[in-house]
């Protein structure tokens, strides 16, 4: 079975401090997740771009092999909508370079007001270096296009396997030697948990991919977020022994 990571979207929620973290200090927080899970999706690096010490700090405090997605910043998927966006991506993948070994997928998070169009995604795609691993998480139904797969295909930059309860587009494509996937909630969105019966279907549906797999709840509301990784965790197990 190909190696499939599990993680949660963003370790520092004040609501987690007893459910998860069981009282421990915030200071510890990020090395009690690490010894729990593989990976972690920073959605802290949407809001604001990550300093040299934080970057540094992330990577001393997790252990070899944990890896860290990265959510990119705003500025690029939001404001500027992927046009002009050179510089902005060129700056931050470079300072994301500080990571090191810790350092995977950057995911690319549109907004729902963001259509597709040909020309800036091919524009877009063109900035993104095919020695780095890259996601695309598109919430316009307009991007769900076999057209899209395949310019996604030709740059290797994984299509975002979501689901959010039909609140956005969902398709499971795999575009790249990869797969991302995102479970926001299958109810209440960012709120809902996943019962064992959804979970076992997301275990096999993920094992189906055939490649290698970055997978994050984002469901974080009173803990469930961690609760529903580790549990998916325990059924991948159970299926690759």
């Amino acid at each position: 079975m190909a190696k499939i990571l599990v993680g949660t979207s963003g370790w520092s929620y004040d609501h987690w401090r007893h459910s998860f973290y069981g009282g421990q200090p915030r200071r510890r927080w990020l090395e009690f997740y690490a010894a729990t899970f593989a990976t972690v999706e920073v959605n802290a690096t949407f809001y604001r771009a990550p300093t040299e010490t934080m970057l540094a700090s992330w990577r001393r405090r997790t252990p070899p092999g944990f890896v860290m997605a990265l959510k990119a910043h705003r500025l690029i998927t939001h404001r500027r909508r992927l046009r002009d966006a050179a510089d902005p991506v060129r700056r931050m993948l470079e300072r994301q370079k500080l990571l090191g070994d810790r350092l995977g997928p950057v995911l690319f998070q549109l907004p729902p007001s963001l259509p597709y169009d040909r020309t800036d995604c091919e524009a877009f795609l063109a900035l993104l270096p095919r020695s780095r691993r890259f996601a695309l998480e598109a919430r316009h139904p307009s991007w769900a296009r076999p057209g899209v797969f395949r310019y996604l295909r030709d740059a290797g930059v994984a299509w975002c396997i979501g689901d959010s309860g039909g609140r956005f587009t969902a398709c499971r494509e795999v575009t790249a030697d990869f797969a991302y996937v995102r479970l926001h909630g299958s109810g209440a969105l960012y709120a809902s948990s996943y019962d064992d019966a959804a979970l076992r279907k997301w275990a096999a549906d993920i094992c189906s991919l055939e490649v290698p797999a970055y997978v994050y709840f984002n469901n974080d509301a009173e803990g469930i977020a961690p609760e529903n990784a580790r549990r998916l965790q325990r059924l991948l197990a159970s299926s690759a022994s």
